[in-house]
């Protein structure tokens, strides 16, 4: 395949602007699937995780061919916690299509990945997706994609770019506007088009030395570590001898590919030979990593390794010593949860691991709260069981003082509600940098906030504004300490005893505050049952049952009323917790726990 005959294209969009389905539909459309081929799911969203939130984490491939030309697809993630996928999946493009809701307009999210798109030099192709939605403002999208695109250092060329309007859901795209409530155009060919005549093709020569940078990694229990990248020139064949280099200053470490594979639809297909431009798998190469160049033993040219975003978050994994421990848990030692973190830094590339001066305790870092959470359901979900701490932002120190991370945060809201989380923003020391009423109803906030004033916040933005408000967040830079914030503003009900909850007990702790348990659940004593009405702990009797006695009373008892308990997810959890708790997750619970178990622990601890 000629070099002209590829395009490496990156679809990047903010979380449910409707990238999935595009990508869906232009699957569809270029014939990959034949027509008696129903598809009832989404094709690109296919871990477990992803079809539950609706949201894509991994960085996946696909391709198409559309007049000849061979078109490798990259869909990324929408979400600034997994940008250590945006980062190596740029890696491997030529151009980038920017997918923008006709009605919410340029997100935060949006900007993360564009901005690094633009450093990359990567011209942009914008899809302004959702145009026959009701309220949708085509012309304000354009307006604001430009602005976006300015502020963010975008050249004269990258400013010029190409309009295409789309409905990803109904299937079809346009070059021009057209009236609402009707199609503007007969199929999605428009995009196709624009995408052909305005992404590059690769330059590279294919008689020059190998370079090819792997990007992504997969494994297979057939052939072992697979490395998926771009070849920037030279040509791979199967059974070729190569050296694998970490950067210019690395050591060559020889080896041989066994396959080459690559894309057509979603299928992996074995090739004979493959050239500039192309993303390939291949296999055989067993210490392969992310960011290493395969390239050629007698002239070696390695690239420069990916660099990657710092974590700004740090949380602690430990073993769970609980009462309950390893009752529902495969994995339960240190040495299983470590062997598992350290497989996960072998394609996690934004995430870092390290022991601590503890035993059994290890210091995860990673992108945001987001990003460790999924880790932390993915291990469950595999049968590890463990505890882990609050969140901590990672500090820096700049010239001896203390630096700490500062998101920009968006918060779209009912007018009704503004008062209140610009109350709550402020006390979390945030600064406001921009307020736009949208004329119906709705205004948007921009704020400028410490990261440590976003830990827990998810919650409260809900119910301030009565689950109608959206909230999203970017890291923009570090800036000196802000001072301290304030934490949670309820304590909670510890159970001073270990055994089973009785309805009865829940009955006589109902008007104390709202339950985290239900009637049978196991509990143990310094297990948190609750949360305190007020704003102190409160250590509770959970397992307290009727006296039964020989005396009969006249008229039957009152019935027990109970308010229905909240649902503890692992999130809820995660943001809920502060310094002193601990989140005890297991494959089928997630539980709120002291650090010390006993009430003389506790006051040991505070006194220390």
């Amino acid at each position: 395949m000629s070099n002209n005959q590829i395009r490496n294209i990156a679809i990047i969009a903010h979380v449910d602007h409707g990238k999935t389905t595009m990508v869906d539909q232009l699957l569809r459309q270029s014939g990959t699937f034949a027509q008696h081929e129903k598809i009832v799911d989404t094709v690109m969203d296919n871990n477990a995780i992803e079809k539950e939130r609706g949201i894509t984490i991994l960085a996946k491939n696909c391709a198409v061919t559309w007049e000849g030309t061979h078109i490798n697809i990259v869909d990324t993630p929408g979400h600034a916690d997994f940008g250590g996928e945006v980062e190596r999946a740029l890696s491997m493009v030529d151009g980038v299509v920017l997918l923008i809701d006709a009605q919410e307009g340029p997100m935060p999210q949006t900007r993360f990945v564009t901005k690094k798109a633009l450093a990359l030099g990567l011209k942009p192709i914008l899809v302004v997706n959702k145009v026959d939605k009701p309220g949708a403002r085509p012309d304000y999208v354009v307006n604001a994609a430009f602005d976006l695109f300015d502020k963010l250092g975008a050249t004269d060329e990258q400013l010029d770019f190409p309009v295409v309007y789309a409905s990803g859901i109904n299937g079809w795209s346009s070059l021009e506007e057209g009236e609402p409530n009707e199609q503007w155009g007969p199929d999605m060919s428009a995009l196709f088009n624009t995408i052909l005549k305005h992404v590059p093709h690769q330059q590279g020569d294919p008689a020059a030395p190998l370079q090819l940078q792997i990007s992504a990694l997969d494994f297979s229990t057939f052939v072992g570590r697979i490395g998926v990248g771009r070849i920037s020139q030279g040509t791979i064949k199967p059974m070729m001898d190569v050296v694998v280099m970490e950067g210019p200053d690395g050591k060559p470490v020889k080896g041989r590919v066994n396959q080459v594979l690559t894309f057509q639809g979603l299928e992996r297909v074995q090739a004979t030979e493959a050239g500039p431009g192309e993303i390939v798998l291949i296999n055989g190469i067993p210490d392969i990593g992310i960011g290493v160049t395969i390239t050629d033993p007698a002239n070696p040219m390695p690239l420069p390794m990916l660099k990657v975003d710092e974590p700004t978050l740090t949380m602690n994994f430990c073993v769970n010593t609980s009462p309950l421990a390893g009752r529902e848990g495969k994995y339960v030692t240190s040495r299983q949860i470590w062997d598992r973190l350290q497989k996960e830094l072998q394609h996690n590339v934004a995430l870092r691991v390290k022991e601590t001066d503890e035993e059994g305790i290890f210091e995860v870092m990673g992108r945001g709260e987001l990003h460790l959470t999924i880790l932390l359901e993915n291990m469950r979900r595999e049968g590890f069981e463990m505890a882990v701490s609050k969140p901590r932002v990672v500090m820096k120190e700049v010239n001896g003082e203390k630096y700490e991370p500062i998101e920009l945060v968006t918060a779209d809201i009912e007018e009704q509600h503004q008062g209140g989380v610009m109350q709550a923003l402020g006390e979390r020391k945030g600064d406001l940098v921009n307020m736009e009423p949208d004329g119906r109803g709705r205004v948007r906030l921009e704020y400028r906030i410490p990261a440590r004033g976003l830990i827990g916040f998810t919650n409260e933005f809900l119910n301030l504004t009565r689950g109608s408000g959206l909230i999203s967040n970017i890291f923009d830079s570090y800036e000196p300490h802000k001072g301290d914030i304030g934490g949670r503003k309820n304590g909670v009900l510890i159970s001073m005893d270990a055994g089973e909850i009785f309805t009865y007990a829940l009955g006589k702790l109902d008007d104390r505050g709202r339950m985290f348990v239900r009637a049978n659940d196991p509990v143990y004593e310094g297990m948190i049952v609750g949360i305190h009405s007020r704003d102190n702990d409160l250590v509770v009797n959970a397992t307290r049952t009727k006296q039964l006695t020989n005396f009969r009373v006249s008229g039957k008892e009152d019935t027990i009323k109970i308010t229905p308990p909240i649902e503890l997810t692992l999130e809820y959890g995660v943001e809920f917790i502060e310094d002193d708790e601990l989140v005890e997750i297991t494959p089928k619970s997630v539980r709120l726990r002291k650090r010390h178990l006993t009430e003389s622990e506790r006051k040991r601890a505070g006194r220390s």
